[in-house]
């Protein structure tokens, strides 16, 4: 089992950035990739960033040169830092642990952006 924490949501002005935290606990060692995903209301969720365990990175590319995932291996911690932000970013924005055995998420964290 693992579990995945998030925080680092908030308010902010378009143009603005913020940067989300993800800590993961439990099993982590088994952790194949971690990664952001968003869901805007009314709409599905949506991929933003991942990262894998050996390093390669994936953007969707409505956040290309905005966003920049990272990770600290040592605080099994994931961290998008999110820049020039628009209106259109406003969802909620979820963590995400895959394994072999299954995937995890976490309670999610609100980003609001405003015009």
């Amino acid at each position: 089992q693992v579990q995945v924490v998030e925080s680092g949501g908030g308010l902010v002005q378009a143009g603005g950035s913020l940067r989300l935290s993800c800590a993961a606990s439990g099993s982590t060692s088994g952790i194949l990739a971690m990664g952001w995903y968003h869901q805007a209301p009314g709409k599905q969720r949506e991929l933003v960033a991942t990262i894998t365990r050996t390093g390669s990175i994936n953007y969707a590319d409505s956040v290309k040169g905005r966003f920049t995932i990272s990770r600290d291996n040592a605080k099994n911690t994931v961290y998008l830092l999110m820049n020039r932000l628009k209106p259109e970013d406003t969802a909620v924005y979820s963590c995400n642990a895959r394994t072999a055995f299954g995937e995890y998420w976490g309670e999610g964290t609100q980003v609001t952006v405003s015009s």
